[in-house]
Formats: C-alpha cells, structure tokens, sequence
C-alpha cells in the first residue's frame, strides 16, 4: 500500500514540524492570552480555524473552517436566545361571573410549561416566579460532540474506508439557564409580562490530528459565561371569550441585554407575534400556538400543541410539542473535493450545509398546587430531530405564586 508523503518534505522533517507545532501550541497555552482566558465565541473560533492536516488550498481551508464556525455558534445562540421562554401566565386564572357578582376559577388546570392558552390571568391578577433548566448538548446535526469522532479536515484515498491524516474535534457544552417570570392581569382581557433569563454557559474543547495513526495534540480550549440573557417584554390579549375556551394574541420583544460576544445574547432585538387557542372542557384542555418571529439569530416560524389533564384539584399533567422553523440555522456536513497535489487522494472539509432547519421538541411534565396559590412544576423535554445543536434530555423546575 502506497504511504503518502508531503511532497516537500521527508519523514524526518514531518517529524520535526510536528514536534514544533505540539511545541508551539503548548507554549502558547501556557501563556495567559491563551484560548482559556478568551470569551466563548473565541474559544469556539479558535478551536475550528486551527489546522494542521496540509491540503494545498488554504483559501478553501479557511472558508469552510469559518463557515462550520459559524454554523456552530449560530446553533448554540438559537438555543440559549431564540428558543421559547416558559409562559409567564399563572397557574390560577380568574374571569368574573356576573351572577355571583365577583370573580372565579377559570379554569381546572394549572396550564402549561411552554404553550400559551388563550385565558389570561384576570384584572389585578399578579403572578411571579422562577424556573431552572440545565442542558449537556451531546449533538450536532445528529454527530457526536463529545466522543472524539467528529471529523474537522481530513485526506482520505478513495480506494480505502478511513482517511490517514485526520483532524477530530470534540465540544463539551453545558447550559443552566434560571428565569424570572411575571406577569399581572391588567383587565380581564389583557394580560402583561416579563422573563429575564439568568445563563451560564460552559464550553470545553479541544481537537486532535491523527497522521498515520499516531495521534498529536492539536488544540484546547475552554471558557465560562455567565450574566443576563436577552429579556422579554410581553403582552396578551384576549379577542374571544367562551366557556369552553377562546382566542388570544400575543407579542413579545426580546431586548438584547445579553452578552452577545459570549454568546448570552443576539445582539438585536427580536419581535414575536402569536395566535392562541385554547378549548378547556373540565379537567382536560387543549392549547394550540402559531406564530412567527424577526430579528435576532434568525427569522422563524412557530407552532405548537399543548395538552393537560387535571388528575385531581392539586395536580395537573402536561404533554407539548414545539415546532420551529428557522429560515438561517445551516445544517453541517462533510464535503469532499479532490486533493489538488496528491494523486487519488480527496480532501473531507466540515463545513455548513442547507440553510432552513425545521426543530421539533416534545415535553412532559407535571404541575402541583403544594398549598394556597403556590405551584410546583417539573417537566423534561428532547429533540425529535437531529438538526441544530440537541441534548439527551433537558430537565426544569420551577415554582410560581400568583396574588
């Protein structure tokens, strides 16, 4: 079998240019302008663009290491700045019934966790609280992250299943993301609110060169954000009212208070418009959710299902699915083009795929009325797709008290 060689070079000189650049690097993160002292979208740069796999087209190189870059950062803000919030509606709704001359439960349900329902809370109806959500991404585009497969660059001959000189990337990211919630019902048909995310990311990495199978140290990296993310303002109003359930607009604007540079925000206020509807019959209701949203890490449209089923007066099961449609999240992939110096031999670049992914996540959760109006909720959700940046399961607690 034919053992390819640098053209401009021996063995013996292969061997000291790697030694150098293992050298280099370890020098260079001992230093404290290393990558580890970098902010996350720094450390995530610098991870993907270093190179040491030699293909003779540095221009091509570097347009797709930038280009997966990209791709990279862009799924990770679509998950810390542009997915949905937890509804800032309280868990006790009130409508006024005019036979009795005051106001009343409207409802059997403590609602949902993500999916808006049509009822808002009831004039001078004020609510408040809080949910924790962590999340260990493992995926990207369905490839691994964390097990040291993901290949970055590589020279492969076509006659042979694995390539012999290949860069492997692999990315631990973890998010715990803490948000405030409010709200107050201003009339019986329109409702305000508020949630403000308190983020901390944790991002370690680090990317390795296989030539010929002996393994060297190609690059680390790693940094921790913490700080407030993108804030959302919101307000809903109700248009129909019935017994059995109605119809609700929503708007939200998220500013951009978060860090974009660490990735806590997206730099530009985003506007989300909403329909809502809602049929509740006893125990059990249906919720239905369809929007759409501009600005920010991408333009999207939304639609979303919920239902809950009152097990008793204290304790509500809930079910949702959550659609999204982003027109600017790319997918990732390896393409393939031939090696313009060695013969039979092509070159595998990771690299950013079809713009326009669709993300489908479902949840499962419960909320229980521990004492007066102070609810406990928990719920898990995961991906049913294998596009954007996926973990296994997302867990969330959370606590709201309305007055």
């Amino acid at each position: 079998m034919f053992t390819p060689r640098v053209p401009t070079a021996g063995n013996g000189d292969v061997s000291m240019k790697r030694f150098l650049r293992v050298l280099t690097l370890t020098l260079s993160f001992a230093s404290p302008h290393s990558a580890q002292a970098q902010s996350v979208s720094d450390v995530i740069a610098f991870l993907m663009t270093n190179q040491s796999v030699q293909t003779s087209n540095f221009e091509r190189d570097r347009a797709a290491s930038e280009t997966a870059r990209d791709t990279i950062t862009q799924a990770l803000l679509v998950n810390l700045t542009s997915v949905p919030l937890a509804t800032s509606s309280s868990g006790f709704l009130y409508r006024f019934n005019p036979q009795l001359g005051t106001a009343e439960r409207a409802t059997e349900t403590f609602g949902g966790f993500f999916v808006e329902r049509a009822l808002t809370a009831g004039g001078g109806r004020v609510s408040f609280g809080f949910s924790t959500a962590t999340a260990a991404f493992n995926r990207l585009d369905g490839k691994n992250l964390r097990d040291g497969t993901l290949v970055t660059i590589a020279n492969q001959f076509r006659d042979e299943p694995a390539p012999f000189d290949q860069e492997l990337l692999t990315l631990r990211i973890r998010t715990v993301t803490t948000t405030l919630n409010a709200s107050v019902g201003v009339s019986s048909r329109l409702e305000l609110g508020a949630a403000v995310p308190i983020v901390r990311l944790m991002l370690d990495g680090s990317r390795v060169n296989i030539y010929r199978g002996t393994t060297f140290a190609q690059a680390a990296g790693s940094a921790t954000a913490s700080g407030l993310g993108d804030v959302a303002l919101r307000a809903k109003y109700q248009l129909l009212s019935a017994p059995s359930g109605g119809f609700s607009v929503a708007t939200e604007v998220r500013l951009p208070t978060g860090d974009e540079k660490n990735l806590l925000g997206a730099g530009s206020t985003t506007f989300r418009v909403l329909g809502i509807g809602s049929v509740e019959r006893g125990s059990v209701a249906f919720h239905v959710n369809g929007g759409a949203l501009r600005g920010g890490v991408s333009n999207e449209w939304t639609i979303a299902g919920g239902a809950s089923a009152g097990l008793n007066s204290r304790v509500t099961m809930v079910g949702e699915l959550l659609g999204r449609r982003l027109t600017d999240l790319r997918g990732i992939e390896l393409i393939s083009a031939p090696h313009p110096t060695i013969p039979g031999v092509d070159t595998l670049r990771l690299s950013g795929g079809p713009t326009g992914q669709a993300l489908l996540d479902a949840l499962a959760g419960a909320k229980w009325n521990i004492a007066g109006r102070m609810v406990l909720d928990a719920h898990v959700r995961w991906a049913l797709l294998d596009h954007g940046l996926t973990a296994p399961f997302t867990p969330t607690i959370g606590f709201e008290y309305s007055f």
